[in-house]
């Protein structure tokens, strides 16, 4: 077991104080994760090599940006509910209290998709098509969403006890063991690389190769692909809750349905050849 881990230095959770506004590395994420996908997606409809059909303009993908926003935080504070819901049924108000921080992933992911699909309903863009762009620019935002539960110190990794990448967090709960405090894996690290990097330069590297000429596919990939990196990294990270105790956390069991649904997609996408823009359409888009 190595004599000595990483300590990990603490955090203070507010950037600045600008009187009684607490700026927060937290919020700043989820903003810069919202711009920053705004910007990609804005480079990817401009880009009209990419695209079977161009899903709509620039200045629609703008309006979208205020949509996905609402049912990002909405989803995300309902999903609540899922990770405790005794607490949550009891005390419901709390749902609403967002400046106090705690956001669901899957709550926030279904938000958002729904938001998705019914501003691209509304505006008749092209719905696949602009699944694909959520799925290709929301790896930005988890992957600063993951650093700033690094720097909040939450969201624990389990116990690594012999692990040569084992940190010590300024609240790390004391052992039973005379060792002293408990390090543990850096989880919010883990699964910013594979959910938030390692998704992002595959979908880029994918949508250069022609990916987005298959509505659907990346969309697709996308469920399949965060499942499976939100499933590894609960093998490093404090489990939620368990829904079969000892085999499948609840963050696992939650991501099977993005499994099912990305399945879904794939399929669909490979199978459906979409059809080349008319004469017509390819000139007003030049």
């Amino acid at each position: 077991m190595p004599e000595q881990y990483f300590i990990v230095p603490a955090f203070d959770p507010v950037l600045i104080h600008l009187g009684p506004l607490a700026i927060r590395w937290y919020a700043l994420a989820y903003i810069f994760g919202l711009l920053g996908g705004w910007w990609y997606g804005r480079r990817l409809i401009g880009n009209a090599r990419l695209w079977p059909v161009q899903p709509g303009t620039k200045l629609q993908f703008d309006d979208l940006l205020i949509w996905v926003t609402l049912g990002v935080v909405i989803g995300g504070r309902l999903g609540m509910l899922l990770y405790e819901p005794d607490y949550y049924l009891a005390n419901p108000i709390e749902i609403l209290k967002v400046w106090e921080g705690g956001m669901a992933f899957h709550g926030g992911f279904l938000g958002a998709a729904l938001a998705v699909i019914l501003f691209a309903w509304l505006n008749k863009i092209p719905v696949l098509s602009y699944l694909d762009i959520a799925a290709c620019v929301a790896p930005i935002g988890l992957f600063l969403g993951r650093i700033a539960n690094f720097i909040n110190d939450e969201l624990w990794g389990r116990p690594a006890w012999g692990s040569s990448w084992g940190m010590i967090s300024p609240s790390s709960p004391f052992s039973v063991f005379p060792q002293g405090p408990t390090p543990r894996y850096p989880s919010q690290l883990i699964e910013a690389a594979l959910e938030g990097l390692a998704l992002f330069v595959l979908f880029a590297i994918m949508t250069r190769l022609g990916a987005l000429k298959r509505p659907g596919l990346i969309a697709g990939l996308f469920g399949i692909g965060y499942a499976a990196a939100r499933s590894f990294s609960e093998l490093y990270r404090e489990p939620d809750g368990w829904w079969i105790q000892d085999v499948l956390t609840v963050g696992q069991a939650y991501s099977l349905p993005m499994v099912a649904a990305g399945l879904g997609l794939v399929i669909y996408a490979l199978v459906h050849r979409p059809e080349a823009p008319k004469a017509s359409d390819a000139s007003k888009s030049a």
